[in-house]
């Protein structure tokens, strides 16, 4: 027993009691090309396993943001760590990788192994909808950075690409359409503004709203999980002839999808071609925020958008729909220069 960094605040026995308990978690995720286990100094994968003949390497990092500020007033700290791999995963999947491995940071003021092991059996949970292999992290507990019952958490992960299938956007041309997925609601994005708009308008997170939400509670719609969308727009990926691929994180349409056009291209969305979802419409009326503005913020829908000839549009969105996900064409590029929503 380290009983002087005991009185100093960080408790080893609970730290060892962590790592037993989520060793179960981690091993859940291990795919084909991992190896070593938990424990080691580092993670190890065999890519020469995987069979490429040119592969790139495409990497990835982010964090939850304060939509944790929810998971602590909820008391609920199982779906946070499916957010972490999600906005990494689905990052690195932009460029047409497969995600392969994972690892994550948590730190927490005082270590309750309960609370972190639901943080990672999360973490655990998206890796597996992703395909990608736990194979590290760290749990660091500082006493006096993190108040009680309070935490940090970011995830890191590598995919991989073969260089002659890399999506690098350089295809995507005037006249394309644009395939948008249905996100799950805010996902992990903007929740300093739903902060706001929950407090100003005097609603706790334990409280419903029927008008929007039915029998559900505030909190429980906003900790919906972000969607991962990896082996489904892998398997699109592998049928189509896939020109650009944004994930719609914060700066919502008008700063994620640009991002895979040429100078002087432009967009043309046409609202009312998918569902936008009642979290939004929520937003919007107790925020006094401007229409246009929420697809400025906000994924208002649509989690992951494919650019792609419109002679593809029918397939790709009837492999997503083989897979389980609402998909339809909501715009297409044009040369205007400019993200028109109509």
């Amino acid at each position: 027993m380290a009983q002087s960094y005991e009185k100093a605040g960080v408790n080893l026995e609970a730290g060892y009691d962590v790592v037993r308990r989520i060793k179960k978690h981690v091993a859940s995720t291990n795919r084909p090309g991992s190896m070593g286990n938990i424990g080691a100094f580092g993670g190890m994968f065999d890519l020469a396993s995987l069979g490429y003949k040119e592969p790139v390497l495409v990497s990835g990092t982010d964090g939850v943001g304060t939509k944790l500020k929810l998971a602590f007033a909820m008391d609920k700290h199982d779906t946070v760590g499916i957010d972490a791999v999600a906005m990494c995963v689905n990052d690195v999947l932009a460029q047409g990788a497969e995600p392969l491995v994972f690892l994550d940071y948590v730190a927490v003021g005082h270590n309750e192994p309960a609370m972190v092991e639901a943080i990672v059996a999360g973490v655990a949970e998206g890796c597996r909808q992703a395909g990608c292999a736990l194979v590290g992290g760290e749990t660091a507990e500082m006493p006096g950075m993190y108040t009680e019952g309070e935490y940090d958490i970011a995830g890191f992960t590598v995919g991989c690409v073969e260089k002659s299938k890399l999506i690098d956007a350089s295809k995507v041309k005037a006249g394309d359409v644009l395939v948008g997925i249905a996100s799950t609601g805010v996902h992990s994005n903007g929740f300093s503004l739903v902060r706001k708009v929950v407090a100003d308008a005097g609603f706790q997170y334990t409280d419903k709203c029927p008008e929007f939400f039915g029998d559900k509670m505030i909190g429980e719609v906003l900790l919906t999980p972000t969607r991962i969308y990896v082996k489904q727009v892998l398997e699109v990926i592998r049928n189509c002839d896939v020109h650009g691929v944004a994930h719609i994180t914060g700066g919502g349409f008008d700063e994620n999808i640009p991002r895979i056009l040429h100078e002087g291209q432009g967009l043309e969305i046409h609202e009312g071609s998918w569902e936008i979802l009642p979290v939004f419409g929520f937003l919007e009326k107790y925020g006094n925020i401007p229409h246009r503005e929420m697809f400025n913020i906000y994924n208002m829908g649509i989690g992951m958008v494919i650019a792609l000839d419109e002679s593809e549009a029918q397939k790709a969105i009837d492999i997503l729909a083989a897979k389980g996900e609402k998909a339809s064409v909501i715009g297409k590029v044009t040369e205007s220069g400019i993200v028109d929503i109509r």
